[in-house]
């Protein structure tokens, strides 16, 4: 017996880059076949651009989460080839970008609208993405977790109030999709994360977060040297060696 298929208005594909843990998502409005990539890696362009290529979609954006401190974007190459356009946070300071996103601007895709939420505190230029839905929150809401706050003008308070003030009065069913998984999960959602998330759950104070936050004592990225000055330039030209 053969069934109907239905498509999606909005396709999500979620890609992976094992060296970082980084996810990768494209986006894809189904009626126009416009697409956008949220926080691609640079070791995995020819993938992503096959993937376009494949599916005959028209890149319109790239959209960054944040300055990376342990991967590098592709964003600059993927414009080169695609003549997709480059959105940063304004908070950021990316003179590269073509396109500055503040608090409750929105992109259009296709017949959809990507809205930024401007969440500082993992870096002070964090952005999430909001559709139809979905959450693309970056290193600000991880799967029972959320990004570190000590360097990149970091700071706990302000992590925190992003996503207590912000990201958790989303609707509970909001499915959350992060930009880093080390252990093998794809997808959360608010609710879940208002009650598992080890760091941010259960109703956790302010002033308990920002303790746990300001002793975690990890080591710094691998790549933060090569990376943070490659990222803000869009990767476009090698950074300057130290010293020069």
């Amino acid at each position: 017996m053969s069934l109907p298929l239905t498509q999606p208005s909005l396709q999500l594909r979620q890609l992976f880059d094992p060296e970082s843990c980084a996810y990768t998502y494209l986006l894809i409005d189904s009626v126009t076949s416009a697409a956008l990539l949220i926080d691609p890696v640079r070791e995995q362009l020819d993938r992503d651009l096959r993937l376009i290529e494949e599916l005959g979609v028209q890149l319109m954006f790239t959209l960054e989460t944040h300055v990376h401190a342990d991967h590098i974007t592709s964003s600059g190459q993927i414009r080169q080839q695609t003549g997709a356009k480059i959105g940063f946070s304004a908070a950021a300071n990316i003179a590269g970008a073509d396109i500055s996103l503040k608090e409750g601007d929105s992109l259009p895709l296709g017949q959809h609208q990507i809205r930024a939420i401007a969440t500082p505190g993992h870096t002070s230029g964090c952005t999430c993405y909001y559709v139809d839905g979905m959450l693309f929150s970056g290193d600000t809401l991880l799967i029972r977790g959320c990004g570190r706050a000590d360097f990149q003008e970091g700071d706990p308070g302000a992590l925190y109030d992003s996503v207590t003030k912000k990201l958790f009065t989303l609707p509970d069913e909001t499915r959350v999709y992060p930009a880093h998984d080390y252990n093998g999960r794809t997808m959360s959602s608010i609710g879940e994360e208002k009650r598992w998330n080890l760091r941010l759950g259960q109703g956790r104070s302010r002033e308990a977060f920002i303790e746990i936050m300001n002793h975690l004592n990890l080591p710094l990225p691998k790549k933060i040297k090569e990376a943070v000055p490659a990222n803000q330039q869009c990767a476009m030209d090698e950074p300057a060696q130290e010293g020069e």
